[in-house]
């Protein structure tokens, strides 16, 4: 019976422990801790979005952080560290960490779970569901659900893709819970196929495609026709340039042949005159 208690009061510790991290490190985009109990100590692995925050001016956040574990909640040598999230938009506690800043605030329920909607389907999500409850509208209490994309629902492929997180906000009305589960296409399983829903869009795409291919085709012959027929009017003009030049070779020729039988008869002039010269002598 004592194993059975120590097991149920280490158990209620981690749950404290992450409630008091939750709202230590707030600020720094907390998301979850993972805890594990080595023989030197007890390892915390802080997963935030700004781990900045955390460490604090020259460590002193970190080593605040470390007395605090403890001397409140028990931990032996409590060794710290702190891992920064790629994609916070990805992770349920984030996001549901900044939805409940935003109606903290005074943003209308609806307006910021549309918001996280649209935040987390733009990063790259599968599929989004989130559940908010309670005090929403008056003194009943209410819930809304709201899912985009494609999220499994229960079997394997659900506790492998799925990750979920919950959060509670107090307002003037009363407190509030989110739930947000998250669907990852990174963690999708190759056994599992994403069937289309609208095979026949995708045929009359392919159908569209192909008609495109051919139309390619064509403006690709008519290209190399008007290249040929580009080619052969160069041609054409190199032949009417020649033509040209043969030409005017030949009027050259002429002229000089006209000029030869002008100076022959010349000759032929100057000849009778000193053959008339002769005879009058």
């Amino acid at each position: 019976m004592s194993a059975v208690k120590n097991v149920i009061k280490d158990n209620y510790n981690m749950m404290l422990l992450k409630d008091y991290l939750r709202e230590a490190i707030k600020d720094a985009g907390f998301s979850h801790a993972e805890i594990s109990k080595t023989p030197t100590g007890t390892r915390v692995a802080l997963h935030v979005t700004r781990p900045g925050i955390v460490i604090g001016r020259k460590g002193t956040g970190i080593r605040a952080l470390t007395e605090k574990l403890a001397t409140d909640f028990n931990l032996k040598n409590p060794q710290i560290s702190v891992v920064e999230i790629d994609k916070p938009e990805l992770v349920p506690g984030v996001m549901c960490n900044r939805m409940a800043a935003h109606i903290e605030r005074g943003t209308a329920f609806r307006r910021a779970t549309m918001w996280t909607l649209k935040q987390i389907m733009e990063n790259g999500a599968m599929g989004v569901q989130i559940t908010i409850s309670g005090k929403l509208r008056g003194d009943r209490s209410a819930f809304e659900k709201h899912t985009v994309g494609i999220l499994p629902r229960a079997g394997h492929h659900a506790e492998m893709i799925v990750e979920q997180d919950i959060a509670h906000v107090k307002t003037k009305m009363g407190l509030i819970g989110i739930r947000i589960r998250i669907a990852r296409k990174e963690k999708l399983i190759p056994e599992f196929e994403m069937r289309d829903e609208k095979p026949k869009k995708v045929k009359q795409e392919e159908k569209i495609e192909k008609v495109s291919d051919q139309t390619e085709k064509v403006s690709d012959q008519t290209e190399k026709v008007s290249d040929q027929t580009e080619k052969v009017s160069d041609q054409t003009e190199k032949v009417s340039d020649q033509t040209e030049k043969v030409s005017d070779q030949t009027e050259k020729v002429k002229t000089e042949s006209e000029q030869i039988a002008i100076e022959e008869e010349k000759m032929k002039s100057l000849e009778t005159l000193e053959e008339e010269e002769n005879r009058l002598k």
